[in-house]
């Protein structure tokens, strides 16, 4: 590796970092957010059986499951416009990632909802809770525990995702990248960095993933001698 390059790398490794922690942390965040409560809303809308908001959300999921999110995020930047919408690419960027995600993480919300036990339900119906208060105090505190691992293996796959954000603009961690690239002439060596810098942060939610997941696990009853 010559001086040159090692010189490049040093210095480029903030200047791709920086535009990572302010832009590309927050729109991973704020679209995952986002995402979640478009996604528990049509889950509970699909488990309680709305007419019609049931077949509204089986058409959502179908659509923005079927379709690329690189489309979506076309269609929410460059195609709005055409019809009088005009939106700064950040908060189209967000738009779609949280759209995109809440077809994802509405499947996981369900499942896990049904995943719980029909007992549950039934006993919280007996001692005279509604149906929100059931919802809300006993079905989902226990699907929470259930649908954990696979939200927080999506908000890591979100994270990743955010580099297509580029394709409109944004400014982020890979943009940044792809800048000082073109400035330098050392595409595999930036964008080698850049996929360092993405790796440090979704090791560190990895970590964090795995600290509450631990935090999360049933406590089971320890089985006593003779039983």
């Amino acid at each position: 590796m010559s001086e040159r390059l090692v010189k490049i790398l040093i210095s480029s490794f903030p200047r791709i970092l920086i535009p990572g922690i302010k832009v590309t942390i927050p729109l991973t965040l704020l679209s995952f957010i986002f995402g979640c409560i478009l996604a528990l809303f049509l889950a509970l809308v699909q488990i309680a059986n709305v007419k019609g908001l049931k077949q509204f959300a089986r058409f959502y999921i179908w659509v923005f499951r079927g379709t690329p999110l690189i489309v979506q995020l076309f269609i929410i930047f460059y195609g709005l416009p055409s019809i009088g919408i005009i939106l700064d690419a950040f908060p189209s960027a967000v738009i779609a990632f949280a759209l995109n995600l809440g077809a994802y993480n509405a499947e996981i919300f369900r499942s896990a909802i049904q995943a719980v036990p029909a007992g549950q339900t039934e006993a919280a119906y007996m001692i005279g809770l509604n149906y929100p208060q059931t919802m809300f105090r006993i079905v989902m505190p226990q699907a929470f525990r259930i649908a954990f691992p696979p939200l927080f293996n999506s908000l890591i796959g979100l994270t990743k995702d955010t580099s297509l954000a580029s394709s409109i603009t944004v400014v982020e961690l890979f943009t940044t990248a792809q800048q000082i690239a073109a400035r330098n002439y050392e595409p595999f060596a930036l964008y080698c960095e850049a996929a360092v810098i993405y790796l440090i942060i979704c090791t560190v939610l990895t970590w964090i993933q795995n600290y509450f997941e631990k935090k999360l696990v049933w406590n089971t009853p320890t089985p006593v001698k003779g039983e």
